[in-house]
Order: structure tokens, then sequence, then C-alpha cells
């Protein structure tokens, strides 16, 4: 029995309807129009940031390859999201994100139809005075959903639980107090980790870089004190690597692997730029791992060798002018997809050898993948559809994405249960992309 069908059966209950008739007529014509409007709702799950495994790519089919003039259809659209750049995440039938309002950060859930079920307060705003980043404030990160609940990282450090069906909290662990971080540069931007019964964050703080805890009530597994440097702003990936399950993720001066189950540092590779931020998540394949930064940095993949000493890691390949600052890479098919910083351009490069395919003029730009097709939010706004093939650059249309406020569109695009969702400042936009 379907939500709708339910509260209208209350209602009438409550009611005392005098024609049982009459009652029954009305639930009978209002549970078919209910039940064909949730055939038609999409299923598929967008648990996290960049989907269940953090490859993010969907493996959604029936999709469009090609798009009219003025792009696909716009289904509908939510506002009042306040400020920011959190994506969302999707499951059990609602739609999670964050955003900032009045200075207060919110996790914000709703249904497949866009209505608001619940907001819950998540903390303090984040804010500087320093002109160089002062217009780039709201919300950073995005929702967590594992088993019926949500777990966000405020741009102040505040993590939370929240049952997902409401919106109450669980549990809260102040992270900056607990494990004495110092003031981000720019806050807090990590989407955070969830393995079997176990939390993944990143505190960069003295008493624990990173640290693991336990999510049903936050208390301390381990604490990584070894990795050096501050808060670098990626989100970790966890993957089983020469017999270890590592989480890996970034500091500001390169990218590290730790031991799952011990929090032990297994490997680490400087990696700095100009301004210390390495943002873009690292991409794993059997030993290879990819990481890439802008920033004048670059692209680099390394292979992970194990000696008697341990891990170390062998550098394979370089490629400077792709430098993703912070858009996202996508890995399909031995070939990696992305943009590089300042608009240099969006690469098709060799995996295993660095050996550029194509390059395309464009700028800085976000990317997912579903049924073929490569998804391009350009910061400004547009919306490019692309073909995953490095033979050469093709693509199935573009069009423009309505405003939703001020500042850059960077919230990272999402393809789930037939519909494309791009968030922009206080909007998000839901597109129909089934063909």
């Amino acid at each position: 029995m379907t939500k709708k069908f339910r509260s209208l059966t209350s209602f009438l209950r409550r009611a005392g309807a005098r024609s049982s008739v009459l009652a029954a007529g009305i639930l009978f014509a209002v549970s078919l129009i209910s039940g064909c409007a949730e055939q038609e709702l999409p299923q598929n799950e967008w648990p996290s940031f960049h989907g269940p495994d953090r490859t993010n790519k969907s493996t959604e089919t029936g999709l469009l390859k090609e798009w009219p003039q003025e792009g696909p259809e716009l289904l509908f659209t939510v506002s009042g999201l306040g400020e920011g750049y959190s994506s969302v995440s999707i499951a059990d039938g609602m739609i999670f994100t964050a955003g900032t309002v009045n200075n207060q950060s919110y996790v914000f859930a709703f249904d497949l139809t866009g209505k608001q079920v619940w907001r819950t307060p998540a903390g303090g705003a984040w804010s500087t005075t320093a002109s160089y980043a002062s217009s780039y404030t709201g919300a950073r990160g995005t929702p967590t959903y594992d088993d019926g609940v949500v777990y966000y990282l405020g741009e102040m450090g505040r993590l939370s639980a929240m049952e997902a069906a409401t919106g109450k909290e669980l549990w809260v662990r102040e992270l900056p107090e607990e494990y004495e971080a110092p003031a981000t540069e720019y806050g807090y931007s990590e989407s955070v980790y969830i393995d079997g019964d176990r939390l993944y964050v990143r505190p960069a703080g003295k008493k624990g870089y990173k640290v693991c805890l336990n999510k049903s009530d936050g208390s301390l597994v381990w604490a990584n004190t070894e990795i050096p440097g501050v808060e670098g702003y990626s989100s970790p990936v966890v993957h089983d690597l020469a017999g270890y399950r590592q989480v890996i993720g970034a500091s500001s001066v390169g990218y590290y692997g730790v031991d799952a189950a011990t929090g032990r540092l297994l490997w680490m590779v400087d990696f700095i730029n100009q301004h210390a931020c390495n943002i873009t998540d690292a991409v794993v394949s059997n030993e290879n791992v990819f990481i890439t930064s802008g920033y004048g940095k670059g692209s680099m993949m390394f292979r992970l060798n194990v000696s008697d000493t341990g891990f170390v890691p062998e550098k394979v390949w370089e490629f400077v002018p792709f430098d993703n600052h912070h858009g996202g890479v996508i890995l399909h098919e031995g070939y990696l997809y992305g943009s590089g910083s300042q608009s240099k351009g969006w690469f098709c490069v060799d995996f295993l050898t660095g050996e550029q395919k194509w390059k395309a003029t464009g700028e800085e730009a976000s990317i997912t993948y579903a049924d073929g097709m490569l998804y391009m939010l350009s910061q400004r706004g547009t919306m490019t559809l692309i073909k995953a093939i490095p033979e050469k650059y093709e693509t199935g249309g573009s069009f423009k994405v309505p405003e939703g406020g001020k500042g850059m569109a960077w919230a990272h695009p999402v393809v789930c249960g037939g519909r494309l969702y791009i968030r922009h400042g206080d909007r998000l936009f839901v597109y129909d992309v089934k063909a």
C-alpha cells in the first residue's frame, strides 16, 4: 500500500465517511491513480556521492543517446535549498541533499515527485573574510544513505546521523573539537563513506587525521595520526588491494592508503599543487591508482607494488595538461574521461599508458556516466551529452540549465532512475532522460 493510499485511508476513517460505497469508490480511484504514478517513478538508487561504489558510473540502460535542441524534458524543479554545491543521493524512494539557509546548514529530503519530506539543521555555515573565497559559501558534501540512515558532514565539521524517513538526529560528533583539527581554509567538503558497520571520515586533526567510526553510534574504532598535511577536500574510496582492504584519500600534500581494519598507513604519494588542495577522488583499478589535481599539477598514474618492507608506489606516467580541479574523472573500458582546469579542455586518456586519445574545447566541468554516455556539466551551467568512446569526441546534444542562484555550477550531476539531477545553488532541476 502506498503512502498516499494510506494517508487517504486514514483521512476517510477520521472523517467518518457516511457512505461506505462512496468511500470505497474514492479509495479505488485514488489507488489506481497513485498506483499508475508509482509505476512511473524510478526505483534505482544512488545512495552516496558518486554512486554506490564511488566509481560515478550508473548501470542503467535505455537512456537517450541524443537530446532535442532544447534539451530533455524538465520534469520538475525543487527550490529553497539555499547556497551550496552538494549533489544528491537517492535511496528508499527519497532524494537527499544539503544547503545553507540564513547561515545555517540543513539536510533536505524530498520524495520522488519533489515534495519536501523533512529538513534537519546540520550545524553552522562556513564563511571567510578572504576575498578569493568569500563567494564560495554553502554546503559542500553530499549526504550518504545507508540502511535507513542518512550521514552528513557539515562544512564546519559537524558529523550527524539522521533517520532517513523522518530526519530525526540519531547521533552527532563535533570532529574539530574531538580531534583537535585546525580551521579549514574552505570548510569541510568530504562525503563520508560507509563500508559495512564502519564509517570513514577525515577530521584532519592532531588526534586523528583519518578516523573510522561505528556507524550505529559514532564511537571511535581507530584514528590515524600518521598522515601529513591539512584538509585536502576530496572524498575517500575503498578498494581491496594486495591483500588489504584500503581506504584511499588525499591530504593537502598527497594521496594515501590506510588499512581499513586498523587505520595503519600503508603508503603515501607526494602530490602537492600551488594551493595545497587535492580535491578530486582517486580512481583505482587492480593495483593501479590514478590521481589528478588542478593549480598547476596535472595527472599521474602509479602502480602499488608489494615488497618485503610494504607497499612501494611506482609511477607509470604523468600528463600535465589533464589537471582535473574538482569535477571528477570517469574510468570506462580502459580510458579516463574528464575536464582540465581553467578551460584547458575535455580529455580522453588511456588509463594504462597516459596517451591522449582526444581533446575537446571546454571549460571546467563535472562528470557522470550512464548507458555508454558521459554527462558533462560546465561550471557555467551548460550540460553536454558525450559518447564514452576513445576514437573521437562526439556529442549527443547540449542545453543550458536554468540558473538557481549565484556562483558556479559545481555540484556533480546524477543519473538515476531514468532521470538527470542537476543542482545549482538554491534549485534542483530534474530531467527525463529515458529513451
